[in-house]
């Protein structure tokens, strides 16, 4: 990966980490503010027969995490292209 100057490098690993951090406090939220402290609040909506606090904890912060590793693929292609790093 080669950039034209040493700011645009800084400029588009700034924009990686802040896209980073950001798919990463989703994760948190869902999988610990979702699944531990508001489970007893959620519990009492059902999703097919379980508890969704019991849900989000067991299986929920699971499908998000993979949701997020696909939406961060989509938006490091995305950044590559504007940043003209894209792989060919």
């Amino acid at each position: 990966m080669a950039f034209e100057n040493e700011q645009l490098a800084k400029d588009y690993w700034k924009a990686n980490v802040r896209l980073m951090l950001t798919l990463l406090v989703i994760w948190f939220v869902a999988s610990f503010g979702l699944g531990i402290l508001l489970a007893e609040p959620l519990n009492v909506i059902r999703l097919g027969g379980v508890k969704l606090g019991f849900w989000f904890a067991q299986q929920g912060s699971i499908y998000i995490f993979v949701a997020l590793i696909f939406v961060y693929v989509w938006q490091m292609n995305k950044l590559d292209q504007k940043f003209g790093v894209r792989e060919e």
